[in-house]
């Protein structure tokens, strides 16, 4: 078994020709890792099952390994808890990333926005693996994953090489604690569903969020982050709790909606994130300009349905700056007049007595026949 540990050493060999020292993201976050199995006999028989699968398939191989992904039924010791693929998937087509972009998650986890934004750029841009330079930035530059768990870093690798990705940025960062000064102003595209794991001490945060929005609230300590990351013009689309869209602190709906470009609030129905947690949670898409822009023109393939409707910047802040508006296409329920639906009550219990009088009466007289 000793063989088998050490022969199973991730290359540190490099895709990209230009740094053949660079180390793979696999090397970076599985040198802390046991990659061995204690029983031969499992060994064995894990190979023989995985054997019989067809593993040709880049998909076959991505899919096996979701699946086992989504046996994770219970939330990470510091609030991380799987998204659900169609909630992924949904944020990605409503991001609709490009060739060019560059890609972040800064609470990545098993990496599932990174790997479904490569799928979707597979699916409806393949001629971008036609163009050497685009192809090497998709497989080298695109993705950059960060999150501080190291068993998070190792799976979101796995889950990152299965899905075709060479050599993505997936690193140790605890993104909340430690300064972006290197990468500020960098990414294209933020995707994220952060942990909402209560308040950090301001010793604990890193001083350029602070300077953002003075907070100890996770949530919003990432929405800073998110901010903080983007280049002018890049795009988010983000996971937050709902009390972001409400409450007595307003700065940070202020900062989207006065200082960026508010695209979009989608509220998620209640248990989303069930069995994992119960808390209730909006997508935010925004687009981070430093000039405004929230409510600006129509934009083009955004049309109004029961579900979906249009709200401008001057209506946001004549409620206060509260994003929980509710849908002025729903109906309320009219249940009618306390004093009549009483009334009608106390008459349907009389007519009740008397039929029940009239059936007593009718069982006693053909009882004395």
């Amino acid at each position: 078994m000793r063989h088998k540990q050490t022969s199973i050493q991730p290359s540190r060999s490099c895709s990209d020709p230009e740094e053949p020292d660079r180390e793979t993201h696999l090397t970076r976050c599985t040198n802390s890792g046991m990659r061995c199995f204690s029983n031969a006999a499992l060994l064995a028989k894990t190979v023989e099952m995985l054997d019989k699968i067809p593993m040709e398939d880049r998909d076959t191989k991505g899919d096996l390994y979701e699946y086992m992904l989504g046996k994770i039924a219970t939330a990470g010791q510091n609030g991380q808890f799987r998204t659900p693929r169609h909630l992924i998937q949904l944020m990605v087509e409503l991001a609709q990333p490009t060739p060019d972009e560059v890609i972040c998650d800064p609470a990545a986890g098993t990496c599932g926005f990174l790997v479904a934004a490569g799928e979707y750029l597979r699916q409806h841009h393949p001629a971008l693996f036609h163009n050497e330079k685009r192809r090497k930035h998709f497989h080298t530059r695109m993705f950059h994953g960060y999150d501080f768990d190291p068993t998070m870093l190792r799976i979101g690798s796995m889950n990152m090489t299965l899905h075709g990705v060479e050599n993505p940025d997936i690193s140790y960062r605890d993104s909340l604690a430690q300064e972006h000064t290197d990468d500020a102003g960098t990414y294209s595209l933020v995707l994220a569903n952060p942990p909402f794991a209560g308040s950090l001490d301001y010793e604990a945060t890193a001083k350029d969020l602070q300077q953002i929005v003075k907070t100890k609230k996770t949530e919003l300590l990432f929405l800073a982050l998110f901010l903080r990351l983007l280049k002018t013009g890049g795009r988010a689309a983000v996971i937050v709790p709902d009390g972001v869209l409400f409450g007595s602190s307003k700065a940070h709906r202020r900062m989207l909606v006065e200082d960026h470009k508010l695209d979009a609030v989608v509220k998620l129905p209640s248990g989303a994130f069930r069995p994992y947690a119960g808390v209730s949670t909006a997508i935010l898409v925004f687009t981070k300009t430093g000039v405004g822009g929230t409510g600006g023109a129509k934009r083009k393939g955004r049309e109004e349905t029961p579900q979906a409707w249009r709200v401008t910047a001057e209506e946001v802040k004549a409620r206060g700056y509260n994003l929980d508006i509710k849908n002025p296409h729903t109906v309320a329920d009219d249940h009618g007049d306390p004093a009549e639906l009483l009334e009608s009550l106390n008459a349907a219990e009389a007519e009740t007595e008397r039929l029940r009088d009239q059936l007593k009466a009718i069982l006693a007289e053909a009882l004395a026949r």
